[in-house]
């Protein structure tokens, strides 16, 4: 009997993750959710427009952690023939003896080939740099002894690491910092790397270094190295749901409705009635209407600005003004459905019209405010519309919400990814036969302001007693998807098993947490 009840914030990965868990792995607690979107997944969602499906920000599906992994594959069970392209093109990929197969079946999780690379001089470069002819033909031979003379130079003599231009240069050398990292970071979070806290370097890219690879690439080629012995930037296979990333959170709602979980979409939180070191209730906004749920336990996944502004005076002023302070980086992307491409495949992997078999490309270039690109027909073909005729495009624009690309129009901003996509000769304003502008608020919590002072808001929140915070969001925490969704699983063990909260705080910070089966 569900005599208890858990309250969860957030209908996100880390959310979904907790509402599951508690219903597979406890008789006595029933999760409810509540949303503010009309739909779930978070920032993990599928945008799906006029037939055609585009992801809030790409989101390949790998993990070292065979638990995540089998929970994946419990939700959406792995491809046991070849989606259609890889039929088309005769390209050979592993399948699941007993798996599904993609054409009959929506309920399938589909293996796909990691191509990811870097465009800077016009030119493409491997994501992460590697040791090819190529790259040091479009890097010229000066700039190329360059590079390895400072990455030489770094091995040797290490930089006190403080800042994110710190933990780069001790890893790629100054040369190369200032060619792929330096503006492109700047980019994406609208600082410099030298003000920002090398713990985004230690949460994204952990021990991705230049050596490692091009250890990398010298092993790969002959078997002697491992999808899970690589660091996960350098992985060359991901899973990924047929029909985008936000269909593995539609099918786990739906399991979890199902089971007889409780989930409140249109649901915003307003404030907490706290006392006695613990939450009593919480206020939520639902069609115009307030209205008040209580429950055993409360999980968090909600903003923690806005988790502590809902608090009121019983935070203490100087943990309210840091957490008031929190920055974010926001998000704007720009899709465009075209009848061609004009970026050329210069790989040896085939494509459906020869187009380049990227699923994501990282734009370096100085005079282009996008950061990144995917092509979604490389995610999934059926993502697109006609994917055999036609290609569907994503823009990623970094802002400031209320900034002036955050207020720009739907207009000007599509004009705006037409212009400069024209300008790199990626596409022509005559293909293009469809648009869409998509902006997503806190989408990256980012680790610099008063960010240094996190850890009281932290001690604030883990001494409210039956508060429990996870998720990218909830930790405020630049999080894979893969490290939120094992917070949802961590929380359920520590609620059942009365262990302590700090674990929460520990997924994805040591390096070596859950990196390795």
């Amino acid at each position: 009997m569900r005599d208890k009840v858990a309250v969860i914030i957030g209908a996100g990965p880390a959310g979904l993750s907790t509402a599951y868990n508690f219903l597979t792995k406890t008789d006595d607690i029933l999760p409810v959710v509540l949303e503010e979107l009309d739909c779930v997944g978070g920032i993990s969602r599928t945008v799906h427009y006029n037939g055609n499906g585009i992801d809030l920000g790409g989101h390949r599906l790998f993990s070292k952690n065979q638990e995540i992994l089998d929970f994946w594959e419990e939700i959406l069970p792995l491809q046991g023939k070849p989606p259609i392209d890889d039929k088309i093109l005769n390209r050979k990929i592993t399948v699941s003896p007993d798996g599904p197969d993609p054409d009959e079946t929506d309920r399938v999780m589909l293996k796909r080939r990691r191509v990811s690379r870097i465009y800077y001089l016009r030119k493409f470069f491997d994501y992460p740099i590697s040791l090819k002819l190529s790259t040091i033909l479009n890097m010229g031979i000066g700039r190329t002894f360059s590079a390895g003379m400072s990455y030489i130079k770094s091995c040797f003599i290490k930089r006190p690491e403080v800042s994110l231009e710190d933990f780069m240069i001790n890893r790629f050398g100054p040369v190369l910092y200032k060619m792929f990292f330096e503006k492109y970071t700047q980019k994406v979070w609208g600082l410099h790397p030298s003000d920002i806290s090398k713990e985004w370097g230690e949460q994204r890219i952990k021990g991705l270094s230049l050596s490692k690879a091009i250890l990398n690439a010298l092993l790969s080629p002959f078997k002697l190295i491992s999808n899970t012995q690589k660091e996960t930037s350098l992985i060359e296979e991901y899973f990924y749901p047929k029909y985008g990333c936000g269909q593995l959170w539609d099918f786990m709602a739906d399991e979890i409705v199902r089971m007889g979980g409780i989930i409140h979409l249109n649901t915003k939180v307003t404030g907490f009635e706290v006392s006695g070191g613990k939450i009593r209730a919480l206020k939520a906004l639902t069609k115009g209407e307030t209205k008040e749920y209580r429950g055993n336990y409360f999980i968090s996944s909600m903003p923690v600005k806005d988790l502590v502004e809902g608090m009121g005076d019983v935070v203490p002023e100087d943990v309210r003004s840091i957490a008031r302070e929190l920055p974010y980086r926001d998000y704007i992307l720009v899709g465009l459905y075209c009848n061609q491409i004009n970026l050329k495949n210069n790989t040896k992997i085939p494509t459906i019209n020869n187009i380049c078999p990227d699923s994501w490309i990282y734009i370096q270039e100085d005079d282009i405010t996008a950061g990144r690109m995917q092509i979604m027909n490389n995610w999934s073909p059926y993502l697109v519309k006609d994917f055999q005729n036609k290609v569907f495009l994503s823009l990623e624009y970094f802002c400031n919400e209320g900034d002036d690309m955050w207020n720009m129009s739907d207009e000007d901003m599509i004009n705006l990814g037409i212009s400069e996509l024209e300008k790199l000769n990626v596409i022509t304003k005559e293909d293009v036969l469809d648009s869409v502008r998509v902006k997503v608020k806190k989408a990256y919590p980012a680790y610099f302001g008063v960010y240094k002072d996190f850890d009281k808001v932290k001690d604030f929140l883990s001494s409210i007693k039956n508060l429990y915070c996870i998720g990218r969001n909830g930790q405020h925490k630049y999080n894979n998807m893969d490290h939120s969704m094992l917070s949802g699983i961590e929380v359920v063990k520590v609620i059942k098993d009365h262990l302590d909260k700090d674990i929460l705080w520990l997924v994805n910070t040591e390096k070596e947490y859950h990196e390795t089966k």
